[in-house]
């Protein structure tokens, strides 16, 4: 399981640390892709394929189907650290997450997110995000958190 929240920078190779504790979890080879709200979603192999399967269950005769397979797998790429715990962005979600400079990272459960700070910050500051409010809203669903 993912949690937490890091800050990071981009280097001048669009290089990004990954935090050493999601590294475990993420292995040596992993997959980023598209994400919400301008973030980078990124999965271990293993969550990778639980997710493709439940894709590929959807029925593409739909137009919606089989546009977000085109946008969640076309901006998806196989990662890699390297031995500084750092993996490569490429230019395309790079300019999905309009990822500047500063990131920052946050675990998800089963997945990582990163974010352009800007954009995690605004986020975090809009009505929406109260937490007392979201917790309120998520009590319809039986939590009891």
């Amino acid at each position: 399981m993912f949690i937490g929240e890091y800050q990071h920078s981009l280097d001048s190779k669009n290089r990004i640390i990954i935090p050493a504790k999601f590294r475990e979890g993420l292995g040596n080879h992993f997959v980023m892709t598209k994400g919400m709200d301008n973030s980078l979603f990124v999965y271990p192999m293993k969550e990778w394929s639980i997710i493709e399967e439940k894709l590929k269950s959807l029925s593409f005769t739909k137009k919606n189907v089989r546009d977000f397979h085109r946008m969640f797998f076309s901006g998806a790429i196989e990662c890699e650290l390297d031995k500084q715990g750092r993996v490569t962005i490429s230019s395309n979600l790079i300019k999905h997450a309009e990822m500047l400079k500063d990131a920052t990272i946050i675990g998800v459960s089963t997945r990582v997110e990163i974010w352009a700070t800007e954009n995690w910050d605004t986020y975090n500051q809009s009505e929406s995000m109260d937490y007392d409010s979201l917790s309120e809203k998520m009590s319809e669903f039986n939590l009891n958190l």
